[in-house]
């Protein structure tokens, strides 16, 4: 067991990690919005963290907290991410489908090159030498902190859609004037799904920058918003399942086929590409579709004979 982590435990917590941004993703889609962002406020989150535990403005916070600063950079990073999903989402999300996502891609990049221009977050170089969260020795260990974050995001999830407001989205979704016109207010809940998403990104990051043991301008990128929004589409984006599926899948995929060398990145694009064509409903949504009975057949109809007057027919 112990050989068996040591090897493959950085690729499991990776799988996690990238199932949680996957989801990250998912609560913007449940209101019906194609948010590109989370690679932004996951880049945000992992600074806060990075600067907290390796700045030496901090250095006095440090000493006094010891190990309780790594769930005050969550916090921190969970604060200002909404914060920040507030600001952004408010005027963004009066934008609807490619327009969006072009925003948020915009949004992004305007986070990637100010982290590059900023002396506090190491400017191209970024923030080396991040210390271990708790002391961890191996990199598995980091799985006591995704896991649980996978599984409470997850219950959060499943209560939301069974919640009011979780049937709010579903309706935007599906007809955000119809919802409008039902007394739903679209802009409310789809900031709403907005900040969730962010909050949960960058609770991701600081838990990433130790994680990751340093922490730079390539972590929120174009790329990985392309990445992250695989991982929803691949797997499912109407099942809670879903991004968990595609994130650890592609993930895995091209760890798993390293031994094929640059071949491997050939048969992950052939996975996305057969994906794309033959799930359209993702893989989650084509196992609930094999797992599904048929609907019932009716009976079929017995013709009606009208007696003519008379007796004819």
């Amino acid at each position: 067991m112990g050989d068996f982590l040591a090897q493959y435990g950085f690729l499991i917590v990776t799988m996690v990690q990238a199932g949680l941004l996957g989801l990250s993703l998912y609560f913007p889609l449940q209101a019906g919005q194609l948010s590109l962002a989370s690679p932004g406020f996951y880049a945000v989150g992992g600074y806060v963290a990075a600067i907290l535990l390796t700045n030496p403005a901090f250095a006095g916070l440090r000493e006094s907290l010891g190990g309780a600063l790594f769930p005050l950079t969550w916090l921190a990073a969970a604060l200002i991410c909404g914060l920040l999903g507030l600001v952004v989402g408010i005027p963004a999300l009066r934008l609807r489908g490619i327009y969006l996502a072009l925003a948020t891609i915009a949004f992004v990049e305007i986070l990637r090159v100010v982290s590059l221009n900023l002396e506090i977050t190491g400017g191209a170089i970024g923030i080396f030498g991040i210390p271990q969260a708790f002391g961890f020795q191996d990199r598995w260990q980091y799985i006591w902190l995704f896991g649980p974050l996978l599984i409470l995001t997850l219950l959060f999830a499943r209560q939301l859609e069974r919640s009011r407001v979780g049937r709010a989205f579903r309706a935007i979704r599906e007809d955000e004037l119809a919802a409008d016109a039902m007394g739903v207010p679209p802009t409310r809940y789809k900031v709403l799904a907005f900040v969730i998403g962010a909050v949960l990104a960058g609770i991701v990051g600081a838990m990433s920058a130790p994680f990751l043991n340093t922490w730079n301008a390539k972590q929120g990128t174009f790329d990985a918003s392309i990445a992250i929004l695989a991982f929803v589409l691949i797997g499912g984006s109407r099942n809670i399942w879903g991004p968990v599926v595609g994130g650890a899948l592609l993930t895995a995929v091209p760890e798993v086929l390293r031994f094929l060398a640059d071949w491997r990145l050939v048969i992950n694009g052939l996975v996305l590409v057969v994906a794309s064509l033959y799930l359209p409903q993702g893989i989650v949504g084509a196992l609930q579709g094999v797992r599904r009975p048929p609907p019932p057949r009716r009976p079929p109809s017995v013709p009606v004979v009208v007696e003519a007057p008379g007796g004819g027919s």
